[in-house]
């Protein structure tokens, strides 16, 4: 013995103890990563990002093609004018979906293929085309959730978001074809990212119709947004088959709390409420809130009679589109928190705004869900922009997969802790037209050649497939 150390006498121990089957003989049993078997797993895409086909079968002008149009607006000079050409091939895109073993496809309607002029006569050939793209789904076995309007402004609407007319002028459309398809769709979401189509497009200035308005005219375009779901949800159920489910698909800026205690908890939920005041806040709870309405003054938005009650009708399912998180702590001053700013060493996908915090994928759900009890939450995007070089014929976007994975582990989290979430879909089904970035963003998990329009499977397909075979994380 006197030539055992202690290191050495310990290991021997050790060793003595798990082969007498004492310690270390048995495994902790595996964490269980499978989502509930009827959660709805799906892709998503939008009109004027995929179709194409701008000038055919009655399709009137919108605000993206005049914007995309117009020097300097758009990355490389892109334009939505082809797209992926999914208007000729959207069967081909049906069997992408149908080969991944998706239930679900969220879609948006083009306003202006009904409406070519935003409102008046219907085209038919409109019509006819969204008929044939629905039938096709169904024949596969996928079920459409409709998205009535994805940016594409029909440009004939006189003022745009700016006039309250548009407002009125998309429940028309939203309620004519919620009567056409809803014996086939039982799902619609009114409007998708509010924030975007009002703020982006009228403040920031970076998106069609690329305003820079005062205070006051940025807050009379978002009234008119949250206006337009709401007259649109009205008009959805006065017009579609019983039993239809209508919701929205929002960009609720998420709060998430710097750690995991009560008071930091508290801090990101008042945040969510507070920052979203002109969004999901005023949908939700049919009120602009006091601190809004003290925080704008003299520029709040002017509210008729009856508006704020068409806004706030009731909805079946909050659909949520989640990307990056917004740090919130404690914190002991007159708003009670504090937000955490992204920095240089933050960590990115390929698109700069795309910060990488898969905590957001619990939290903004969770954050919804005890603020408004929302029956049901749907994720309405989930994805990330990545370089991918194609090698050999191959996609291995390995980073993506990265992101995929830790989000989902999230949402898995989520799930388990009995929040009502029941189901998801990717963004996107394929590489496409990525607004003002143009076509230099890719968030598909299929790549696509926009010289020849050949579309391929990217490695992260492939995993979403074996995902939805397994029902599970893996």
């Amino acid at each position: 013995m006197t030539n055992i150390n202690r290191r050495q006498l310990g290991y021997g121990l050790a060793t003595g103890l798990a082969g007498a089957g004492l310690i270390g003989s048995a495994k902790a049993a595996p964490v269980d990563l499978s989502f509930p078997k009827d959660f709805r797993w799906g892709v998503a895409t939008a009109a004027y990002q995929i179709e194409g086909a701008v000038k055919e079968d009655g399709r009137g002008q919108t605000n993206w093609d005049v914007f995309s149009h117009t020097p300097g607006k758009v990355a490389n000079g892109d334009t939505g004018d082809v797209a992926c050409d999914s208007y000729h091939r959207y069967a081909d895109d049906v069997q992408l979906m149908k080969n991944l073993g998706v239930g679900t496809y969220r879609m948006s309607l083009a306003w202006s293929r009904i409406f070519p002029e935003g409102r008046g006569k219907p085209n038919p050939k409109g019509v006819d085309y969204y008929n044939r793209v629905v039938d096709t789904l169904l024949a596969a076995g996928i079920e459409p959730y409709v998205t009535l309007f994805h940016w594409d402004l029909p440009q004939a609407l006189p003022g745009g978001w700016q006039n309250r007319d548009t407002a009125l002028a998309f429940a028309d459309y939203a309620g004519f074809m919620a009567g056409k398809l809803s014996d086939r769709v039982h799902n619609f979401m009114t409007v998708n990212e509010l924030r975007c189509f009002t703020d982006l497009g009228h403040q920031v200035g970076i998106h069609a119709p690329g305003l820079k308005l005062d205070a006051a005219g940025v807050n009379q375009v978002r009234h008119h947004g949250v206006l337009a779901h709401g007259l649109g949800v009205q008009a959805i159920r006065a017009q579609a088959k019983p039993g239809t489910q209508v919701g929205l698909a929002d960009n609720t800026v998420f709060y998430c709390p710097v750690m995991e205690t009560p008071e930091h908890i508290a801090a990101a939920k008042k945040a969510t409420r507070e920052k979203n005041a002109m969004f999901l806040t005023a949908i939700m709870e049919g009120r602009y809130i006091d601190e809004y309405l003290t925080e704008q003054g003299a520029a709040a938005p002017k509210v008729q009679a009856g508006d704020m009650a068409a806004i706030s009708s009731p909805l079946d399912f909050v659909a949520l589109n989640i990307y990056t998180p917004e740090w919130v702590r404690a914190d002991d001053g007159p708003a009670g928190y504090v937000t955490i700013p992204h920095i240089a060493s933050s960590p990115r996908m390929a698109s700069p705004w795309l910060v990488v915090g898969p905590e957001v994928a619990y939290w903004g759900p969770r954050m919804v869900s005890e603020l408004w009890s929302p029956k049901t939450l749907y994720i309405s995007e989930n994805g990330a922009s990545a370089d991918d070089p194609v090698i050999n014929g191959h996609i291995d976007d390995v980073d993506r997969v990265m992101y995929l994975r830790n989000y989902f582990g999230q949402f898995r989290r989520l799930v388990a802790e009995g929040y009502p979430l029941k189901g998801y879909f990717l963004w996107s089904l394929m590489d496409n037209f990525e607004w003002a970035d143009g076509y230099g963003k890719r968030f598909g998990i299929h790549y696509v050649d926009f010289a020849t329009q050949t579309r391929t499977p990217k490695l992260s397909a492939l995993w979403y497939r074996e995902v939805i075979r397994q029902g599970r994380i893996v």
